[in-house]
């Protein structure tokens, strides 16, 4: 009972929040809060440097440079070896059953390498707007692993979203459709003119482009039908799983799509697609759901609409007016938001500037709250805000930041290993000697992290990547996991608080204001100090706001 009572304070605090009439306007310059709310939204949670950073700031010279940096942003770290390796041998050329399921687990092996870099990446990075936005497109654009197989193709797919994030959508949507992984993913690469297959036709109109027919997506059966034609014989090359086009499987004849009749191609058809204006209407909604509020202003969305089709579709522009708008800046629209488990993970390391040696068990976390990268639950995505939050999920989202802070507690400093210094500039905490592994055993660790349901797209999956990783793997997770620390006296000093004592009232307003983004719903005991306060205030239920 007391579970669904804080699973309905979560919600009532975001719908009370999103739902109200935005007042207020842009701000001439960004104040600390400002700053971090812009921060919050476009990235994850901020450490207080980033925040120091733009306070004072002119509002739009920071917005914009935020989107020039991120546009300008480069990977931190280098390209995974598997990525770099010749195209495996193909899945139907191989003899074996035992050789086939070998080849799957490899890839599934790979897979969580490249979710460990991704996480690496998100936690380091010093323009986290690229990485949210990335994200942001592969939860639009949603293509699952456990079906395309390939780790070089989610791989080159990932580069094609990274490199478009802030760029036009035009060029992002003819090159997502023609990219490999989404082509095995949406059943393209077998279509024919004999049998044209509907599916990513159906899946490009409601979900990439013109959203769903009956919410005014304006486009009938008939129109997926006649565009499934279009998408005839554009096809993957096995051999190294390229994009090719098989003239002789398309269908040359004439078509109508949307109102008007050619002999239309693939590309073409996506160009009709994004003539209309519920194209850029619908984008336009799905932005503003990720950064602004859950319920899109009706108007708003139609002048920033607008805007986004007269600069050809430039998502930065979007972006900008999104962030330059006032419901943006509204108080009412402040915690409005649920935090996704990649939102809290890596959210949380980074504001507290926990040391790790590895990130793989960040990934696993996330996974195991319900975002499990690389692996959508389906073609819709990641449905996000209240579906974030359930009984299991809350809870284990509390034994995140309960058992980050209670090891601090309890660790013996003066056994730590030095630290060195990583490319983002975050702390790398030196791998420890022998002596000092953990002797976490590998069942405790596999339920620890292999908890919930077995669904192959959220936490039952890390069981099976567990399995994958065999014995030393698990001691690695079972190392990683041991070596997260946190320098509380450090932390806390920055803002003149000491682990010893009880915050000030002044600083607990402080503390309050920075951890959260609306005022908490439970009072903190007296005499509550250092790591312990900071601890309490990551349970309450505002924490999984932003």
């Amino acid at each position: 009972m007391k579970t669904i009572k804080i699973i309905a304070c979560c919600v009532l605090l975001a719908g009370a929040t999103g739902l109200q009439a935005a007042v207020g306007g842009v701000p001439a310059q960004l104040s600390a809060l400002q700053a971090r709310h812009l921060l919050v939204r476009t990235g994850f949670a901020p450490d207080q440097a980033e925040v120091d950073a733009l306070t004072g700031q002119d509002t739009r010279q920071a917005v914009s440079e935020l989107i020039r940096k991120a546009q300008a942003a480069k990977p931190l770290y280098s390209v995974p070896a598997f990525a770099l390796q010749p195209p495996p041998i193909p899945y139907r050329l191989l003899k074996s059953k035992d050789e086939q399921q070998a080849m799957r687990q490899q890839q599934q092996r790979e897979g969580l390498e490249l979710k460990t870099w991704w996480v690496r990446e998100m936690i380091e990075t010093p323009t986290p707007l690229a990485e949210r936005m990335t994200l942001f497109w592969h939860n639009h654009f949603a293509t699952s692993q456990q079906k395309v197989i390939s780790s070089q193709a989610m791989w080159r797919q990932h580069q094609l979203l990274r490199a478009n994030a802030l760029g036009n959508f035009r060029v992002l949507l003819h090159a997502v459709a023609k990219d490999p992984a989404m082509l095995v993913y949406l059943d393209g690469a077998n279509s024919r003119k004999e049998a044209p297959n509907e599916n990513f036709a159906r899946e490009v109109m409601e979900l990439f482009t013109l959203g769903e027919a009956s919410q005014g997506g304006g486009y009938t059966e008939q129109d997926i039908r006649e565009s499934a034609r279009a998408f005839t014989g554009w096809s993957v090359e096995r051999e190294d799983f390229s994009f090719r086009f098989r003239p002789a499987f398309h269908d040359t004849g004439s078509k109508t799509v949307l109102g008007r009749s050619g002999n239309f191609d693939g590309d073409a058809v996506l160009d009709l697609m994004l003539d209309q204006p519920a194209a850029a209407r619908f984008i336009v909604s799905k932005l503003w759901k990720e950064l602004v509020s859950p319920v899109p202003d009706a108007a708003q969305v139609e002048r920033i609409a607008q805007r986004f089709r007269q600069s050809g579709y430039d998502i930065s522009t979007a972006v900008r007016e999104l962030l330059l708008g006032d419901a943006f800046w509204a108080e009412s629209n402040r915690g409005s938001l649920i935090k996704s488990p990649v939102d809290l993970v890596v959210g949380t390391v980074r504001q507290f500037d926990f040391s790790y040696t590895d990130v793989m068990p960040f990934a696993l976390k996330a996974a195991q709250l319900g975002q499990n990268l690389l692996v959508p639950p389906n073609v819709k995505g990641w449905p996000g805000q209240n579906d974030w939050i359930n009984a299991t999920t809350l809870l284990e989202r509390k034994r995140f930041t309960e058992q980050l802070f209670r090891a601090v507690e309890l660790k013996n400093e003066s056994k730590m290993a030095p630290l060195a210094m990583g490319p983002g500039g975050r702390r790398i905490e030196a791998p420890a000697p022998d002596a000092m592994r953990p002797a976490q055993p590998i069942q405790q660790l596999q339920a620890e992290l292999g908890a919930g349901k077995a669904d192959g797209a959220g936490r039952g999956s890390n069981r099976q990547a567990l399995r994958l990783l065999g014995r030393d793997g698990i001691m690695r997770v079972a190392e990683g996991m041991a070596r997260i620390t946190f320098d509380p006296d450090r932390w806390l000093a920055q803002y003149g608080g000491y682990t010893d004592r009880e915050p000030s009232d002044e600083l607990k307003s402080r503390l309050t204001q920075t951890l959260l983004a609306v005022p908490p719903t439970q009072t903190i005991a007296v005499g509550t100090v250092g790591v312990a306060y900071l601890r309490t205030l990551t349970l309450d239920p505002a924490y999984q706001l932003k």
